[in-house]
């Protein structure tokens, strides 16, 4: 075997890895801070962890793709995403009919709904048509914002707040007599902090559908929904899932 031969083997290596570790195309992705357990700050560690964080960080490593994560209020998302300016979002973001026509919604990975939580003892509000002539938070540009505006006549007392844990202290201090939210966000509040002051009430309301956004035409929809469809099938959903929230439905 001679040096030469070695030496351009050597070389033809080097340069096979180089392109494979450069061809690794790095997404502009985003994120809403405060909807916890989806996505929420470690205060120790500063970086971003959750639910989404981790059905996001296997997904890229299963597509094939890198990503630098930034933040922003959720009624930006879906507005950057059309301009272009982020690549894919997760942020328990609700498919529905009006945001699939200008982003790439990929196949649903969380199944959702909307709920009341009001304070503990407050016996007035059981439904949302209690909400008639109420002071009820719900968060700016959700479904839930959506949902209030179309069925309740008397919406004066509707107040949008920019995150989660704005409109939880509201109820916490009596500024709101309720809050209409995703099931799984106010579900946590009201096994965390809120503990033994604030309690849900009702049905769920809207069946909804999380799904990763992408910005329309985006290349990476494909490999997304693959990735996805074999973390199911592996079981790592499944883990990833009983991490944040306990023991998995059977139809989840």
């Amino acid at each position: 075997m001679s040096a030469k031969w070695l030496k351009t083997v050597s070389a033809t290596l080097a340069l096979t890895l180089g392109t494979t570790m450069a061809s690794a195309e790095t997404l502009r992705a985003v994120t809403d801070p405060s909807f916890v357990p989806f996505e929420m700050m470690d205060q120790d560690s500063g970086k971003m962890v959750g639910f989404d964080m981790d059905i996001l960080a296997e997904v890229a490593k299963r597509a094939g793709f890198d990503y630098k994560l930034n933040t922003m209020d959720f009624n930006g998302i879906i507005p950057a995403l059309q301009t272009g300016n982020v690549d894919i979002a997760l942020a328990g973001i609700t498919i529905t009919d009006e945001r699939e026509q200008i982003v790439d919604f990929s196949d649903p990975y969380y199944d959702s709904g909307l709920r009341l939580l009001v304070k503990k003892g407050d016996d007035s509000i059981k439904t949302v048509d209690d909400l008639e002539g109420k002071k009820v938070g719900t968060k700016i540009g959700s479904t839930s914002y959506d949902y209030l505006t179309k069925n309740i006549e008397d919406d004066d007392g509707v107040t949008p707040y920019p995150g989660s844990a704005d409109m939880y202290m509201a109820l916490m201090s009596g500024s709101v007599d309720a809050v209409f939210y995703d099931a799984p966000n106010v579900g946590y509040f009201a096994r965390t902090k809120g503990k033994g002051r604030v309690t849900t009430v009702g049905p769920l309301y809207e069946g909804q559908q999380y799904g990763i956004a992408l910005k329309s035409g985006s290349k990476w929809l494909d490999k997304v929904n693959e990735a996805l469809a074999s973390m199911k099938e592996d079981g790592t959903y499944k883990d990833i899932y009983e991490k944040w929230f306990g023991p998995m439905p059977e139809d989840q």
